[in-house]
C-alpha cells in the first residue's frame, strides 16, 4: 500500500506563492517607508519641524485656491450699496466663467479696469451682455434692455434712479456694460462712454462672479441673480440698431 502522504487541496493553498512573502499586517511597504524618511528629513530641516511644514502645507493649499478657484475681494466704496457695503468682504468665484459660461445680465462680477476704468479691480453689476441695447430710460425712467424695461428697484440703492444720465448704447461682442447698484455713487459704464473701449468691459478681463458676502459674519449671505432681467429678450438685430 502506498503509504506516502499525498498533499491536498488545502495543503497546496496554504503553502508560500512563488511571488515572495506577502505583507504582514500593520507593517510598511518600501514606498511607505520613503515617504516616511522623506517627512523626517524635511521636518529636520525646516525650523520648528512639524509644526512648520504643516504651516507651509496650508500656505500653499490657501494661495492655489485663492489662485484658481476662490479669491477674496474687499468692498472698497459705497456704489454697490445697499447690498454690498464698504468694507464687506464677498467670495469672488473664478472658476464660474471658466468652462464655456459667460457673465450674465444681473450677476455681479469682479474685474480688473486697467486701461478701461482705472488701475485697479472694480465690483460692479453686468447690465448688457454682447449685442444687448441698453438704453436709458422709458417713460417710466426705468433702463430698457433689448426693448424690454428693468425693473430693478429689489437691489437699487434706495431713492436712485436708474441713471441720472441719458444713454443708448449697443453692447460689442466680448464685452459687458455694468453699473453700480447706488447709481448716485457709481463710476461705471456711464462714467466712461467716450474713454477707450466706450465704458465696456471685456469679458476677458472679468476675474470672477462674486457669490457670497462672507464678512461681517451678520450680513454672511449668498449673493442671487435677481429676476428683474429674467424676461429681457436675447439680443437680435432689430434690438442691436439704433433707432
Amino acid at each position: 500500500m502506498d503509504t506516502e502522504a499525498r498533499p491536498t487541496e488545502r495543503d497546496r493553498s496554504s503553502r508560500p506563492s512563488d511571488a515572495g512573502p506577502e505583507q504582514a499586517p500593520g507593517t510598511w511597504g518600501p514606498e511607505d517607508r520613503s515617504r516616511s524618511a522623506l517627512v523626517a528629513r524635511i521636518t529636520e530641516w525646516l525650523p520648528g519641524g512639524r509644526i512648520t511644514l504643516t504651516a507651509l502645507t496650508c500656505l500653499v493649499f490657501l494661495l492655489l485656491l485663492s489662485t484658481f478657484v476662490v479669491q477674496p475681494f474687499q468692498i472698497p466704496s459705497g456704489s454697490m450699496e445697499q447690498g454690498l457695503r464698504i468694507g464687506d468682504r464677498v467670495a469672488v468665484n473664478k472658476l464660474a466663467y471658466r468652462f464655456g459660461a459667460a457673465p450674465r445680465r444681473g450677476d455681479v462680477v469682479v474685474f480688473d479696469g486697467t486701461g478701461y476704468f482705472g488701475d485697479a479691480d472694480y465690483i460692479k453689476r453686468v447690465v448688457g451682455a454682447g449685442g444687448d441695447r441698453v438704453v436709458c430710460c422709458d417713460k417710466d425712467g426705468r433702463i430698457r434692455v433689448n426693448g424690454r424695461s428693468v425693473d430693478e428697484s429689489t437691489f437699487l440703492y434706495p431713492g436712485d434712479r436708474p441713471s441720472a444720465v441719458p444713454f443708448d448704447v449697443v453692447v460689442p461682442d466680448g464685452t459687458l456694460f455694468v453699473l453700480g447698484d447706488h447709481r448716485g455713487d457709481s463710476s461705471d459704464s456711464r462714467d466712461h462712454l467716450g474713454s477707450p473701449g466706450g465704458g465696456m468691459v471685456p469679458v476677458g478681463r472679468v476675474i470672477g462672479r462674486a457669490d457670497w458676502i462672507v464678512w461681517p459674519a451678520d450680513h454672511w449671505t449668498r449673493l442671487q441673480r435677481p429676476d428683474a432681467y429674467a424676461r429681457v429678450p436675447a439680443a437680435g438685430p432689430v434690438d442691436g440698431a439704433h433707432g
